[in-house]
C-alpha cells in the first residue's frame, strides 16, 4: 500500500466532523509513516477558570491525534482501534495560540500500539508530553456495539 499523506489526512478531518475534535477544532495537519500531527487553537474555549489551556484540552488533543494515527496501520474492515491508557505531563502554561501536536509510534504490536505525543506551541517549546496505549480489537458488527 503506498502512503498518500492528502488523503490520510482528508480522511481524519472527514471522520471528526460532529466529534470532540470538531468542537475544540482540531485539525490533522501532517502526515508521515510514522507520525501524525494536529493543531488546536487556544483561546478561551479551552481554558480552565484561571485563564490558561486546560490540561483535559491537551489530553483530548493527545488522545485524538494517536489513536487516528493508530488508525493508519489497521485495516479499517477488520479491526477497531481503542484507547486504554493516557498518561499526561503538562510541563509549560499556555494561554493562547496554537498547539501542535505530534503523534509518533513507539510500539506497533498487532494488538498494542504505543505513542507518544508531543504537544509544542509556535516556539517549539515542549507544552505536554503525554503516552497513549491503543488496543486493536476485531472490528464488531453494527448490532453488537
Amino acid at each position: 500500500m503506498t502512503f498518500d499523506k492528502e488523503k490520510i489526512l482528508k480522511y481524519c478531518n472527514k471522520v471528526s466532523e460532529n466529534t470532540l475534535m470538531r468542537t475544540l477544532n482540531i485539525e490533522y495537519v501532517d502526515a508521515g509513516e510514522d507520525f501524525l500531527v494536529a493543531t488546536m487553537p487556544v483561546n478561551p474555549s479551552v481554558h480552565q477558570p484561571m485563564g490558561l489551556l486546560h490540561g483535559g484540552a491537551s489530553v483530548a488533543l493527545a488522545e485524538s491525534v494517536g489513536s487516528a494515527a493508530s488508525m493508519l496501520y489497521v485495516n479499517h474492515e477488520h479491526s477497531e482501534v481503542r484507547g486504554i491508557e493516557i498518561a499526561a505531563n503538562h510541563l509549560k502554561a499556555k494561554r493562547d495560540g496554537i498547539v501542535t501536536a505530534t503523534a509518533k509510534i513507539i510500539h506497533k504490536g498487532k494488538s498494542i500500539h504505543l505513542w507518544e505525543i508531543r504537544i509544542t506551541d509556535e516556539n517549539g517549546s515542549l507544552i505536554s508530553l503525554c503516552k497513549l496505549t491503543n488496543m486493536v480489537l476485531p472490528k464488531r458488527k453494527s448490532e453488537d456495539k
